[in-house]
């Protein structure tokens, strides 16, 4: 119901009318606008709608994309994307729901340089620059480490920092390159080249402070990522925040979140790896104590046990003769047992052997009984099969009719047994000795009184 239909504050209202109500209010009194916001419990739907929730830190809203909207999206959106949808406010009104209705949806903040940024990244993968197959181990011991980054960069004094505080032995070696402007890119491609063609470090720190998208967009030029895909040094890219990432980024061996990270990840910590190699030197020292430990205990084991040669060949000469003794006593025993344990089965199963003599007489005496009576049944069966016979040609209907009769059937094949049962001016058929015959009746005479 409009609210131009509502007559008074004292109207009751139904709850889907409510609903309507409200639904059209939203309809009308906000137009179509863009919302920014995290997608969460992203559903597709059989139908091809998409279902999902878009949230910032504050609030959450509701929105659906109808299919025939969802098909022009260009994009799959997933849990966790930044986006934008273009979208109507609207009540679904069976639940009573807030929502938005989508008309248009795209990645967060997309503009000229995030449309760029996104073709070329899509470009670059296709052509495998961003596959982790490519990318090189970083080197846990390097002899030397170079910076690609500006001079008078904040970041250059984060990382020295970081450096002298973690490797302080070692080398630093820095390619200095504009980080911003449209000179940028040809100088930091010229930077990275001169650091492979001179081959002084061991690892390649490409870096810049934080910024928005437009003053990271050097990082972001096809021909910086494929300097650094063509880097003969391993490298680690350290560009923005945490949250920012650029081509470089993806192309680079190893990704660090800040340009200090990028310094922490190309060295380890001095004092870590003189810790580590305290607790080696403590873990070799108790082990090496162990295994004397062990070698005397096994010495003094052995030294007990060491005697004399010719003691040692006495008591084995003397072991032996003792074992010889037993076995020969052993061997006699044994068979002895055997032998007469043999003759006491032999005389057992003696005694358990049948007397079949008169088995084998009876078995003959009813084979010869059995013979007789089934030659005695054989002849009564003969004389049964004789007798039947003769009856049963007594019986053949062949015979009856060579007596001079007749069998008569109507044009079904049925039995005619009575005058009444005969057609009169129609076909029958005559079954004779010798053949059969079709005649005509004229006419029937019922001889019974």
């Amino acid at each position: 119901m409009p609210p131009s239909r509502i007559e008074s504050t004292s109207q009751v209202l139904s709850v889907a009318e409510l609903n309507d109500i409200v639904a059209e209010l939203l309809t009308h009194s906000i137009p179509l606008l863009w919302i920014s916001g995290e997608i969460s419990n992203f559903t597709r739907a059989a139908s091809g709608h998409w279902y999902f929730t878009l949230k910032d830190d504050r609030a959450q809203v509701r929105v659906v994309m109808f299919r025939n909207r969802a098909q022009l999206a260009g994009f799959m959106p997933k849990n966790g994307d930044h986006i934008e949808v273009r979208a109507t406010v609207s009540l679904y009104t069976p639940r009573g729901d807030f929502q938005l209705n989508a008309e248009a949806i795209r990645q967060a903040g997309a503009g000229s340089l995030y449309e760029a940024f996104v073709r070329l990244k899509a470009k670059l993968e296709t052509e495998g620059l961003f596959d982790q197959i490519r990318k090189r181990p970083i080197p846990l011991l390097p002899r030397a480490i170079g910076i690609i980054t500006s001079p008078k960069a904040a970041a250059l004094r984060d990382i020295l920092t970081t450096l002298d505080r973690r490797a302080p032995h070692l080398p630093v070696i820095l390619y200095p390159t504009q980080v911003q402007g449209a000179e940028a890119p040809a100088a930091i491609v010229q930077a990275v080249e001169t650091a492979c063609a001179r081959a002084e470090c061991d690892v390649l720190l490409i870096c810049r402070g934080g910024g928005s998208m437009e003053d990271l967009w050097s990082f972001n030029d096809e021909q910086v990522a494929r300097a650094i895909a063509n880097c003969t040094i391993p490298t680690i890219s350290g560009i923005g925040h945490e949250t920012d990432f650029t081509i470089a980024d993806f192309v680079s061996d190893l990704r660090a979140p800040t340009p200090t990270g990028a310094a922490e990840l190309a060295a380890r910590a001095r004092t870590d790896w003189m810790n580590g190699l305290a607790t080696q030197a403590d873990k070799l020292r108790y082990a090496m104590k162990r295994h004397l430990e062990k070698a005397m205990q096994e010495t003094d084991a052995l030294s007990a046990r060491l005697i004399s040669p010719s003691a040692y060949i006495s008591r084995e000469r003397l072991k032996c003769q003792t074992l010889a003794t037993r076995l020969s006593h052993t061997g006699a025993s044994t068979l002895a047992t055997w032998r007469h344990e043999l003759d006491n089965m032999r005389t057992r199963l003696k005694a358990q052997l049948p007397d079949t003599a008169s088995h084998r007489t009876l078995l003959a005496h009813r084979r010869n009984l059995l013979e007789r009576m089934m030659v005695a049944q054989l002849a009564d069966h003969r004389k049964n099969v004789l007798s039947l016979s003769a009856q049963l040609e007594l019986l053949n209907p062949q015979r009856t009719l060579e007596r001079g009769y007749a069998i008569m059937t109507d044009t079904e094949g049925q039995i005619i047994r009575s005058p009444g049962q005969l057609p009169i001016h129609k076909p029958v058929s005559v079954r004779l000795a010798d053949g059969t015959a079709q005649i005509r009746i004229e006419s029937v005479q019922n001889t019974i009184e």
